[in-house]
């Protein structure tokens, strides 16, 4: 059994791996504003499109760097087969839609049909063993990197995969617990936490005294975890502090659901199991561990977490 300590620093990858060469500057250039991938402007009376392509290099979220390129309007790339090829598209991007027609019908011709007789099943209804709370973050698909197939995961997404308490009220993200456990009666829940986390960065630098945002209604959630990587993390860097609280935050979400009456049961009764990940997407590598439920040392909110079963995949 495996105790994680919250307070402390540890180098045990669950909670930071940083390497010597990390510094302050790891994350300057992550915005929590989204890049415009498409922007364009007028020159010489012709318009000229700037496209953005985020390149990686090495271990760092600092290698995630932006570099443009110019391209006549109506023009994108994209990698098939490693070869590149164009996509002609028309200013109401009906060329983006002709390309993801052409995948639908092959998920169609080659999923689908070939594996007909499953899908018909589903369509009479659901029976998975999972459900998934992952980070809304375009690069962090869980059925991509997990390979979950149609029928195997209830998957819902939020910013910075958090998950609230039972005391905080409806949203969605409770809203779909209540119905994959006490409906659906999944065995899992896994909470799907990644690397370079946007939604974290806003929690770990959000000013009480500004006036809050959509993002900061909602990632404030996450408080604890945020006040538990101030005590922990307070001679790290900043970007080194968000990357604790990353990892953090599973937890403080783990504990969360605990507060649940009907998942905690379902837990102390060994029907439900729940589960942290962390997917770090600059060097592909994934973390997963269970929490070990003991009533004893669980009931505080703020106290230690015991977890087992803590396995690195790389």
């Amino acid at each position: 059994m495996a105790i994680l300590a919250p307070t402390s620093v540890s180098k045990d990858p669950l909670f930071l791996r940083t390497s010597s060469n990390s510094s302050s500057s790891d994350l300057q250039r992550i915005s929590l504003n989204p890049p415009r991938i498409f922007g364009s402007k007028l020159k010489s009376g012709k318009i000229e499109q700037t496209q953005l392509r985020l390149l990686t290099a090495s271990n760092n979220c600092s290698d995630l760097t932006a570099k443009a390129s110019r391209k006549p309007l109506g023009l994108t790339e994209e990698l098939k087969n490693n070869k590149l090829e164009s996509v002609v598209e028309t200013d109401d991007g009906s060329g983006l839609f002709e390309d993801m027609k052409r995948r639908f019908l092959s998920f169609k011709k080659h999923k689908y049909m070939e594996n007909l007789e499953h899908y018909q099943n589903l369509a009479k209804g659901q029976a998975p063993k999972f459900m998934v709370i992952s980070c809304a973050d375009s690069r962090v698909c869980p059925s991509t990197i997990l390979g979950f197939q149609p029928g195997e995961a209830f998957i819902v997404r939020n910013i910075a995969n958090l998950v609230p308490s039972f005391v905080s009220g409806p949203s969605e993200t409770n809203a779909a617990l209540e119905f994959s456990v006490n409906t659906l009666e999944v065995e899992n829940i896994l909470v799907v936490g990644h690397s370079c986390c946007g939604g974290i960065r806003a929690l770990m630098s959000m000013d009480d005294e500004v006036e809050k945002s959509f993002i900061q209604n909602w990632v404030v959630v996450g408080r604890d975890a945020r006040l538990w990587t101030k005590a922990a993390a307070s001679k790290l860097s900043f970007d080194q502090q968000c990357k604790h609280c990353e990892k953090e935050s599973i937890n403080r979400s783990l504990l969360n659901l605990l507060t649940y009456p009907w998942i905690e049961e379902k837990v102390k009764n060994g029907i439900l199991s729940v589960h942290g990940g962390y997917y770090d997407f600059v060097d592909c590598t994934f973390e997963k561990w269970t929490l070990d439920y003991k009533e004893d040392n669980l009931k505080e909110k703020h106290g230690r977490i015991s977890v087992k079963n803590h396995l690195f995949w790389s």
